[in-house]
């Protein structure tokens, strides 16, 4: 919602539990750092309706507390996945997806191009002045770019132009409003030189 992203994670003395949804395989991360990792693949991996969670086998069981079968991971531990109906598509497609990426280059690959993508629109919304950002500098997000215009008449202008170039989606979280333009693996620079284009020309006319 506010264009923020963790670059460092806390040293913590109890389980360190993070939902990575809009970072799993984005940037290098330090997976061993985590008691339990939790990402739905909607961003990254694939389509909704699949969940990846990497769980550390020591802490398996210790609920302290009943909890529903289906939200138990030791139950989809023992029947491999298989404990009801799998979502086969999401997790077809998911695959394909993690094959395309290692056939990219891998992480080492992808994190450098979605560096390249976020310093192309960073870039220009530091220096455009009809443009501000809306998270501090160490704390953006390089999957999801939130930003203001500073002067609001400029407003239907701008989502005039995005639109005709085909963009959409970017108009920010209800509760913050502004833009928030998302910048996931599968997007490529190219569209993002589009919106790089239309923030020029507004700043033009």
């Amino acid at each position: 919602i506010y264009g923020t992203q963790m670059k460092e994670f806390p040293q913590c003395p109890t389980l360190m539990v993070c939902d990575m949804s809009s970072d799993i395989f984005s940037r290098k991360i330090e997976v061993s750092n985590f008691d339990i990792i939790y990402a739905g693949a909607q961003k990254n991996m694939g389509p909704a309706g699949t969940t990846l969670v990497i769980v550390k086998d020591e802490i398996l069981g210790k609920t302290g507390r009943e909890i529903p079968t289906m939200l138990d991971y030791n139950t989809h531990i023992s029947k491999d996945s298989m404990f009801n109906t799998p979502p086969v598509f999401p997790i077809y497609v998911s695959m394909l997806t993690l094959q395309w990426l290692k056939d990219l280059g891998g992480i080492d690959a992808i994190e450098k191009m979605n560096q390249a993508k976020a310093d192309l629109l960073y870039g220009e919304i530091d220096r455009n002045p009809l443009f501000e950002g809306t998270a501090a500098k160490e704390d953006r997000s390089n999957m999801n770019v939130c930003f203001l215009l500073t002067d609001s008449s400029k407003e239907e202008a701008f989502d005039t132009m995005w639109n005709a170039e085909g963009i959409s989606g970017i108009k920010g979280h209800r509760s913050v409003g502004g833009y928030r333009a998302s910048m996931y693996n599968a997007m490529p620079i190219e569209s993002v030189q589009v919106l790089v284009d239309v923030m020029k020309k507004l700043e033009q006319n």
